[in-house]
């Protein structure tokens, strides 16, 4: 089974319009292969003119960070999945290890994410991954089964196959240290393995899975590589034009 490889590049809290607008627009002149897509993920600001932007490049899409677990309200400060909708957004991150930790997201929520969601044709990227305690304990593989088993596992089979799987080990996030491809590769061929005894094999093998954690370009090609690592989430290093190119090129 060839999967679509995904090189996606998640901007976080980073750059300001202008910086934002000259990035995306150097990458939006870059030729990338028919098995290849590449994304970004802008502040909420940016969206519309970034979008816009890279329209012209059909192999450039755009999502967003987050969105709220309720469908609209009186939660200031917040976007909904509606609104992304309405301004052409096409996915979105859910999970994010950054957003478990410093936002308190529950399981609960991020089930009512991805529903949103894709009640609104958005495609989610479902984020997990394991703190260093648990890697160091060898407790990891039933860490990412309990994320996975209280939110994504939930939907209905009929959607779930329409979600992507980020798997980021939150040791590895921002860090500089990076899984090994073969840790990556365990990881990916287990996650893959789960998907496959709650949903089947056509949805295992037709589901892309990520890898996150300090992607660079000096070792995104080997991680890339490894037959269950679909592409990368990739975070500090597509701040940078130079970069994210090799990286999406590796």
């Amino acid at each position: 089974m060839i999967r679509k490889r995904i090189i996606a590049g998640n901007w976080k809290m980073n750059l300001t319009r202008v910086q934002a607008l000259a990035l995306a627009g150097q990458l939006a002149e870059i030729s990338v292969s028919g098995d290849k897509e590449v994304r970004l993920y802008p502040p909420f600001l940016y969206l519309n003119e970034i979008n816009k932007l890279v329209q012209r490049n059909e192999s450039l899409s755009i999502g967003a960070q987050n969105c709220h677990h309720e469908e609209k309200g009186a939660f200031t400060g917040e976007i909904s999945a509606e609104m992304l909708r309405s301004m052409h957004i096409r996915h979105v991150l859910v999970g994010h290890s950054e957003r478990r930790m410093y936002f308190k997201e529950t399981n609960e929520q991020l089930l009512a994410k991805l529903k949103l969601a894709l009640n609104n044709d958005i495609q989610p990227v479902f984020c997990c991954g394991e703190p260093l305690e648990h890697r160091e304990a060898g407790t990891h593989p039933h860490f990412i089964e309990n994320q996975l088993s209280r939110a994504l596992f939930l939907l209905d089979p009929k959607t779930v196959g329409q979600c992507v799987i980020a798997y980021e080990p939150i040791w590895a996030i921002g860090t500089g240290v990076t899984a090994s491809k073969e840790q990556a590769q365990e990881m990916h061929a287990f996650i893959r393995s789960l998907v496959d005894q709650k949903f089947g094999t056509t949805i295992a093998e037709n589901i892309q899975i990520l890898y996150g954690g300090s992607v660079k370009p000096d070792n995104a090609a080997d991680l890339f590589a490894m037959p269950d690592v679909d592409g990368g989430l990739v975070g500090g290093a597509s701040l940078s034009a130079e970069q994210f190119i090799a990286i999406i090129h590796a």
